[in-house]
């Protein structure tokens, strides 16, 4: 702070080897949420399973398609790219090197698509749909119900560590630097 001299953001050791370690387990963690079963349902005698990939390839024909094809864009393919753009971003920095080519660009991505991970909302409306099928029939949680649990965690964690200022700061000081003593 200019007037009090009293600093706002403290580094933390090794915060961007963690920060990587917690992006490669959301990525495994996605896979298997993303395409192995997520839930078995059985009721009057049929039992039928299903995963997230699946599900959103239900809506592919006719009118639905668009519906579709945003479930594919904004579950499947942003949330993997996001990791993969932060991964590119942090590891040459985490090993002391210049930042990658494109990491200005890599990071912006990865800024500001923060506001489409939208995993929270995904449970909330999961658990309600749960909670008014649970009555009708039998369900049973597959490996994908676990793994996106898990990636919820893992997710609070990566958020509460992640700090958008320190890794604008690694990747061009001189320029984030100047725009944050002018904000």
């Amino acid at each position: 702070c200019r007037r009090c001299h009293r600093q706002f953001y403290f580094p933390r050791k090794k915060a961007l080897a963690r920060l990587a370690a917690l992006s490669l387990t959301e990525m495994i963690l996605m896979v298997v949420a993303i395409f192995f079963p997520f839930l078995t349902i059985n009721a009057a005698g049929q039992t039928h399973q299903s995963s997230i990939f699946e599900t959103a390839m239900s809506f592919s024909e006719g009118l639905l398609m668009p519906l579709a094809a945003l479930v594919l864009v904004l579950i499947i393919l942003l949330p993997p790219m996001r990791v993969v753009a932060l991964i590119y971003t942090i590891a040459p920095l985490m090993r002391n090197q210049p930042p990658p080519r494109y990491a200005r660009a890599a990071f912006r991505f990865v800024e500001n698509s923060h506001p489409w991970q939208m995993v929270e909302i995904y449970v909330v409306g999961a658990v309600v749909a749960l909670i008014k099928v649970v009555g009708i029939a039998a369900i049973h949680f597959g490996a994908a119900f676990w793994a996106f649990s898990a990636l919820v965690v893992v997710l609070a964690f990566k958020d509460n560590l992640m700090c958008y200022w320190t890794v604008w700061k690694l990747i061009d000081p001189d320029t984030k630097q100047s725009k944050a003593e002018t904000a």
